[in-house]
Formats: C-alpha cells, structure tokens, sequence
C-alpha cells in the first residue's frame, strides 16, 4: 500500500525531509504565525531534530537502555524495549505500508506500551502522527481523517470499529492496521521479522511532527500542528522550572495521550531526563490512586477534579511516595488547593496551557504557589493582559490573556482561526485573567462559549449539532453551568420538537443518544426542556441569559416546505418559510476580498472561499449560515459542476454546516471576473 500523498502547488522548502508536502502547505502563511522566542533554550537552535532521537534513542545511547522507561498493567517496558518496537514498526511503516516522509498516520489507543511505540515508529520513519482519543466516535474521527487527509491508522483492537467505519468510503485507498488482538495481519505480525535498527528520518526542526486536535466553538475539531523544535522546547521549560524531575521519579497521571498535557506528562517530560512512566487504561480517581500505590509513583499530572475526587478516597491508600503533584485543564479552586495541602502535605502545582500552544506556559511551584492564582510565566514564556483593542491593561484589571515563547499556533488550513487566535504577534488563548502587582494570573472566565468539564474541553456547538439531528429536538443550546465536583457541566436546554412531549425518558433517550454519537465526556449531564431560547434583535441566542437561568419566549420559525407528493431533492429543500429580517448578499466570488486576488484557480477552493465570503457577509449583519434561505449558483461548467460535487459537498459541510435551503444551479457563459469560475447569491432571514 502506497499512502503518498504529495501536493505540488507549492514548492518545498529545501532543507524539509518531507516528501509529502501537505503539511507543508497546510500551514498558515508565516506572516500570521506568533512571535517565537528561542534564546536561552537548549537544542532549538539546532537546524535538524528527530525528536524520537532526543527523546528516546539518546537514553539508549547514555546507558539507559536497561532501565524502565514505561509501567503498565501487563507489565515493564524499558528503553531499549520501546526502541526496539519503535523501530520495528518504523520498518513496518516504510517497507510494508509504503509510508513516506511527511504523511500522517492516525493513532488510536488507550494508553498502553505499544501506543508509545506507535508514536515513535512513526516519528522515526519522518511521518506526523495524529493520535486520537479513544472514547471519540465515528463523525468525530471522519472528521479529524478528513482534514487531515490520512490513509493509515494503527488501533488497538479493542478500538478499531468506529476508525474503520470511518476510513471507509474515502476516495484514496486508506488501512487500518490492528495491534493487541488476533487480526492477521496484525502490527505485531508485521513486526515480527522486522530489524530491531532503524535509521531515523533526517527531520529538519520545523518539519511538523504530530498534529493535535482540539474542540473549538464552532464545534469542529481544529487542527494545531507542532514541530520536532517544538517537542524540544517544551521538554526545556515547563518541567526543568517548575517540576524539576529526575531520572529515579515515575510519572502517572489520567489525560489520554491525544491531549498535549498527556502528552508532556506521560511521554515527553519524564523521557527527557530518563525517568519512567505509568500508563493507566482506566483512570478513575480510585485507579489513579491504585497506581500510585502499586507502583510509587512520584509526580502526578491531572485535573482540579480528579484531585476532588481522590480526597474521599485517600485514607485507603498510600500515596506517600508522591512528591509533586501538578493540575491543568480547568482552573484549580483555591479549595481544593488547600484541601489537598491538608491532607497530604503537597501543594497542587497549577498551570495554563494549551493544544496550541502544546503544553503550560504558566505556573508556580513550591514557595511561589499561590492558591487561587494559576501562577507567573514560566521561563522562555511572557504573557500580558489586554483590552479588545489589543491595548495592555495595568495590574489588576481583567482582559484577554495573550501569551508568546518558544511554542505558539499554527492551525492546519484554518487562516479565520489562525487571524483569531495570534494578533500582533500573540497568543491569544480565549481566557480572561487578571495580573496582580507581583506578577500572578488569576483565572477569571472564558472568553468563548468553551465548557470545562473535569478537565475536557467541550465545545456546546459540538453538542448542539448532535442534539438537533434527533427528530424530536427542534431547537437547542448547550451551556456550562457551575457544578461543585466537575468545575462546569454540560446542560441542554431543549424545544422539543411539535407534538412530542417533554419527558424523563426523553432527557434519557437524548443523553444516550449524544453519548452514542460523539464521546460519551461531552453529553448533557442536565436537559432542561423550554419553549423557546432567548435571542436578540438580529436572531443570536442569548447563551448569557440562559446561564442565569432568564427566559425569553419569542417565534423564529423557519420551516421547509415540499408540495404533496413531490420528492425531497438530495440535499436541499423546494422552499421554505421564514419570519424576520432580510438580508440580500449580492454573487459572492472565489478570491480574498482583503487583497482582490483569486488564490486559485481550482475550481472546488473558489467554492470554498466564495461560501466563506457569504459567511463573513452574513456575520456582518448578525446573521449565521443556518438562516439562508435561498442560494443561487452561476457556474460555467456543468460538467466540473457535477464530476465535484462530493468535494463540494465536503466544504460546504464545513462552511455553512448541514443545512440545505432552496437552491438553484444556473450555467452561464461567463461572468465579471475573468478568473472567476463560480458566483453565489445568498438571502438570509433571521428574526427581529
């Protein structure tokens, strides 16, 4: 099996060992990227890393090879072990999967030994690994696939279904590759008679490494692409100025290695100064507990609810072989920081970080801890507090947190969310903090419509988009709402659908139901049924008023409308009614209104940005895709037309989302623009 997938559209950078180029080309243009500070961090000067040779190879090659480099229920692994796997499936990767440099290769597992090596084995062979978490379903996964464009996947067996249900279909030839179970071929099978040498891929330092997803506010998974310099970079500060760990400590904590803070944690961290690590498969406060008994774990990463959650627990264990104990994911309460402290003599170490930043930026640890106070940038980091009009605030005010360092966002093909997210050079990470005159960040709320949930990031967009497709759901927002164990919990308010009525077992039938379509973390954990969401003058839901517990009864009824006996078109509606304001967005074309330059000549990316054209227009005047009710197309080849409608489809899906008005198709002889291959008229209908 051969899974190149080479773009040409630019050319590659020389010194790149990335034969597949769409990482390359998936990144933002650097003009958007943040500031990035190198100076005074060891090994990110350097012009070619392999990470998987920092990290991993070098113990091997100091003398470490023979001490234990992971722990896990079905036993040890050292350094030389992984190695040795690791290398195995790098050699499985290139000559049997016909892998080249700079493909991605999709990794879902819970945590366990062999997922380690996975992840190696493909950074080894210069591939870019896209781990997943294993409680994600399959629009999830097809998703992640999609934009990422992978072929090849490495499951654990006991987690392969929804992946290769989710691989099926796709235009390029795509595999799932099993490991653990009895599948043949299995990757196990495979590496059987591989050579336990491997000679790594020659990565150049920015070559992208792995590609990391997190939930947004539009309920999409986006993309953070990091580099081998980054992995570097974050090995350098975080641990070697807050945890200070050393080779004899075992690392153990509960995040799923998709998520950077696992990441860090459990793989990067202790593998930079030759320590161990336990891998947990299952990872409830009674588990971690366990493993921290059983094995006399030392350093524990985890979050604010986890902590809660093993301190009803503690008098039935011996956890006295902990010496740092480290939180992130959701704001630490002071509370529990005390709690804790009381009860084990161990002040919780608290941190802000992010997917695209990789891992924490800001902390405190020993004397500098401050309970309540997430901390003080971390060396090689600097950060400030500022308006919205990117002015910095004095001591004491609340604004936006924008931070910058060594590490920093580059979303993979999302230029909206890459202008968003970095400005001026900074990070702006979605959270509002205040600074204090010595220079501690206090935590004050999220600037986004973000859910933190017991650590888990959860996007309410994402579950609203799930909890509509049900057919007795007609209207719904999803908000967190405080909760004394969880930090935040998911609520639903939900219209119900007409005729049905609002139950028990309704709240039951729709919890099970999200549960089944996304990961089971991000279901309502409350469902208050009302007759109508509250919404301002130009239709936007007013999340604000619902997270006060106000209600607002107001019609804003757009329905689809098909004559008797007429068949439904694939895709889209006959016509529709609407109530409300008329927004008339003139043909929209392919190129950049900011620069009046077409990009492309592709036919299928002139949809693209003439869709996000109408999107941006429609924003403007208050208004969301879902109130279109009617598009116009012009094009001039019916044929190119219906050879892309599958590509079409796909970019339509993720621009304007699954709603389908009355729309008609028109083929014309030319239009204004010579370059242009498509125009779209939109009008939009939204409540007063």
């Amino acid at each position: 099996m051969n899974v190149t997938n080479i773009n040409t559209r630019k050319k590659r950078k020389a010194h790149s060992a990335h034969l597949d180029t769409f990482c390359a080309i998936s990144l933002p243009p650097k003009e958007l990227w943040p500031d990035l500070l190198f100076a005074g961090i060891p090994g990110c000067d350097a012009e070619r890393i392999n990470c998987a040779t920092e990290l991993l190879d070098k113990n091997v090659a100091i003398g470490n090879g023979e001490r234990p480099a992971l722990h896990h229920a079905s036993g040890t692994w050292t350094y030389r072990d992984v190695q040795i796997r690791a290398n195995q499936i790098a050699h499985v990767l290139v000559k049997d999967l016909g892998l080249i440099p700079g493909n991605r290769v999709l990794l879902r597992s819970p945590n366990c030994p062999m997922l380690v090596a996975c992840w190696f084995g493909v950074i080894k062979a210069g591939g870019v690994v896209v781990c997943t978490n294993p409680l994600l379903r399959v629009r999830e996964l097809t998703h992640i696939i999609e934009k990422a464009q992978i072929q090849l996947a490495l499951c654990d067996y006991r987690v392969a279904a929804d992946c290769e249900i989710a691989m099926q279909g796709k235009e390029t030839s795509t595999r799932v590759i099993k490991f653990g179970g009895t599948d043949f071929p299995s990757l196990e099978s495979l590496m059987a008679k591989k050579s336990k040498h491997f000679v790594n891929c020659d990565t150049a330092a920015d070559d992208v490494a792995f590609i990391a997803f997190t939930s947004g506010t539009t309920g999409r998974s986006k993309g953070t692409m990091h580099f081998h310099r980054d992995v570097i970079a974050a090995a350098e500060c975080f641990p070697k100025s807050i945890v200070k760990p050393i080779s004899d400590d075992i690392f153990c904590g509960t995040p799923p290695l998709a998520f950077t803070y696992a990441l860090g944690a459990l793989l990067i961290f202790p593998m930079r100064c030759g320590a161990s690590t336990l891998l947990l498969e299952q990872t409830t406060p009674a588990h971690l507990l366990q493993g921290i008994q059983q094995h006399r774990a030392t350093i524990c990463f985890t979050a604010p609810t986890a902590y809660r959650g093993m301190l009803k627990l503690l008098e039935d264990y011996d956890i006295s072989s902990l010496k740092k104990c480290v939180s992130a994911g959701e704001p630490l309460p002071a509370s529990t920081s005390d709690a804790w402290h009381k009860a084990t003599g161990l002040r919780i170490i608290d941190g802000i970080g992010s997917t695209e930043m990789l891992h924490i930026f800001i902390s405190a640890t020993d004397d500098d801890i401050r309970p309540g106070a997430t901390g003080k940038c971390i060396p090689g980091y600097e950060a400030q507090i500022i308006d919205d009009n990117g002015h910095v605030l004095p001591p004491g005010a609340v604004g936006r947190l924008a931070v910058r360092g060594p590490t920093g966002c580059r979303y993979l093909d999302f230029i909206e969310g890459q202008k968003a997210y970095v400005q001026n050079g900074w990070n702006l990470t979605g959270d509002s903090y205040r600074q204090d005159d010595a220079g501690y960040f206090w935590f004050q709320a999220r600037t986004d419509d973000m859910i933190i949930s017991s650590g888990y990031s959860i996007s309410g967009a994402e579950v609203e988009n799930v909890l509509l497709t049900h057919p007795q759901v007609a209207e719904c927002a999803v908000v967190g709402t405080a909760d004394q164990e969880r930090g935040q919990i998911v609520k639903a308010f939900v219209v119900a659908a007409s005729s049905v009525e609002p139950t028990e077992t309704l709240k039951k039938q729709l919890q099970d139901f999200v549960k089944a379509e996304i990961a089971p973390y991000k279901y309502p954990r409350a469902i208050e049924f009302v007759s109508a969401l509250p919404k301002s003058s130009t239709g936007k839901i007013q999340r604000f008023k619902l997270r006060e517990g106000a209600r607002v009864t107001v019609s804003n009824e757009n329905r689809f409308i098909v004559p008797d006996n007429w068949p439904r078109p694939k895709g889209y509606a006959h016509g529709q009614i609407a109530t409300g304001k008329f927004i008339f967005v003139a043909g929209q074309i392919g190129w950049n209104p900011a620069t009046e330059q077409f990009e492309t000549d592709d036919f299928v990316n002139q949809v693209a940005q003439a869709l996000k054209n109408i999107v941006s227009v429609l924003e403007s005047a208050g208004a969301k895709p879902s109130d279109i009710t009617r598009l116009n197309w012009y094009i001039l080849d019916k044929k190119t037309y219906v050879d892309s409608q599958r590509e079409i489809g796909k970019h339509y899906r993720e621009i304007i989302g699954k709603h389908f008005p009355p729309m008609s198709v028109v083929v014309v002889s030319g239009l204004i623009e010579d370059r242009a291959k498509v125009e779209i008229e939109a009008t939009a209908v939204f409540a007063e």
